[in-house]
């Protein structure tokens, strides 16, 4: 091959490498960009006491954040937000059927009265893409952690009228309680007149009505209860399959901690 050739060949090579470079640069300096603005959207969009936006709930606790970005938001003024509540991305929380500014003219939604109707106790935790729809009130005790696209209604389609749409007949409504310390897994559907004691296992997917009692697990569709602690024989029914976990000592040092964490890790 003539060398003038040879010359060629390796500028063109070395042209196309610096532009795959560059090609290469650009595309991380753009990642890099957009990540950015969007933590930094997700900060600024953030609602909290202090940033509340455009919203105006009846109460937002010190502490608290809705993340962004929000889902449907809508009768805020009877929402009542706890302490430090998390309420995860894409969250939707209403009260009533619609925006009060989509209500037909004089009607500024006070059917609802002064009082709240949908509550968060202190560190009610919502995962994202969950749903609490209230035309009843709705109640979550302190601590009530949901995992993601949890589900919580006091409104129920009606099917009575086999001569209209399911959709235009006027639904029926029932107060929702969910009791302190409750865990609400992934995808479940809490449906009108739920009542939930304290520290309550819904299992993911279950599909609750009624009335469950304190320390009870419930599964299934629709969810009955599968565990609960027996206090006659201080322990659980049916018995753990797996022993309790054992806690870090409250006297263990961070350092610890840290070094635990990275054996976990390497395991």
């Amino acid at each position: 091959m003539p060398r003038n050739e040879n010359v060629f060949l390796s500028a063109t090579a070395a042209v196309t490498s610096a532009a795959t470079a560059a090609a290469a640069w650009r595309r991380r300096a753009a990642s890099r960009l957009v990540h950015r603005a969007r933590r930094w959207a997700q900060n600024a969009g953030a609602v909290t006491a202090e940033r509340p936006g455009l919203l105006h709930f009846g109460r937002i606790g010190p502490g608290t954040r809705l993340a962004h970005p929000l889902g449907t938001v809508f009768g805020e003024r009877w929402i009542q937000l706890g302490d430090y509540c998390i309420i995860g991305e894409q969250v939707t929380l209403t009260v009533g059927l619609m925006p009060t500014d989509a209500l037909p003219d004089g009607d500024a939604g006070s059917g609802f009265g002064p009082d709240p109707v949908l509550r968060l106790g202190d560190g009610v935790v919502l995962g994202r893409g969950s749903h609490v729809v209230a035309l009843a009130p709705i109640t979550l005790g302190e601590k009530v952690y949901c995992g993601p696209y949890v589900y919580l209604t006091s409104i129920n389609h009606s099917y009575d009228d086999i001569g209209r749409p399911i959709g235009e007949q006027w639904p029926r409504t029932a107060p929702v309680e969910i009791g302190a310390g409750s865990w609400l897994g992934a995808g479940c559907v809490i449906l009108p007149g739920a009542r939930l004691g304290r520290n309550v296992v819904v299992a993911a997917g279950a599909v609750v009505r009624g009335e469950v009692p304190d320390f009870a697990v419930v599964a299934g569709a629709p969810a009955r209860i599968v565990r609960r602690w027996d206090e006659r024989t201080a322990n659980w029914q049916p018995p753990l399959r797996t022993p309790a976990p054992v806690p870090f000592p409250a006297e263990a040092a961070p350092e610890q901690l840290l070094d635990t964490g990275e054996l976990e890790q390497q395991a």
